[in-house]
């Protein structure tokens, strides 16, 4: 992550202390940020998908000054939160749009394809949101990282740190989260 990590922690903890004036000076520091964890995201959407990065900065944005009584820790708690309701927003924005289709159009894409490089787009939010919360359901922490790492960009070590965990431990557990995702969302093909 770009941001410096002292500045930020030290701008949460403010805020998180009630100092509005926190929050204005926050926002700067950390909006480059933000609008690259939403640009991860919608590399992941269907071609010609109608929210744009700066939207969703903007709605997540929204979403967490409301957060009044966050107890903020650190940086990449933010980011993870920040990426967690961007998720959220991209899920109902989905949920709206298949609604609006009744279901057309959505090409389901594997986690290990999404995994690469260069992920490819047509990702079915739907289906792995849902496969996500059964994961978070059965293995929050696993669920958890899952969505830091995945969909927030976290690091091995951004996400260790966010969690408590060293980065063997989350490695580990990532593959087996990777693994668990893989066989409920294609059960045919990873049994």
């Amino acid at each position: 992550m770009s941001s410096p990590p002292g500045d930020v922690t030290q701008l949460l903890l403010a805020w998180s202390g009630g100092d509005r004036g926190a929050l204005a000076d926050l926002i700067p520091v950390v909006y480059g940020e933000l609008r690259r964890i939403a640009a991860r995201y919608l590399r992941h959407e269907r071609v010609g998908h109608t929210l744009q990065a700066t939207a969703l900065v903007h709605e997540a944005y929204f979403k967490l000054i409301d957060q009044d009584h966050a107890r903020w820790q650190n940086r990449a708690q933010f980011f993870g939160v920040a990426a967690q309701l961007m998720r959220r927003i991209l899920v109902d924005h989905a949920r709206t749009h298949v609604a609006a289709k009744r279901g057309g159009g959505v090409t389901p894409i594997t986690l290990m394809d999404a995994a690469g490089a260069s992920p490819p787009r047509g990702i079915d939010v739907l289906a792995l949101d849902e496969a996500l919360t059964r994961l978070t359901a059965i293995y929050p922490d696993q669920g958890r990282l899952v969505e830091l790492k995945f969909f927030g960009g976290l690091t091995i070590e951004e996400t260790g740190e966010a969690m408590g965990l060293s980065p063997a431990t989350v490695k580990r557990q990532w593959a087996v989260a990777r693994a668990w995702l893989l066989h409920h969302l294609h059960p045919e093909t990873h049994p």
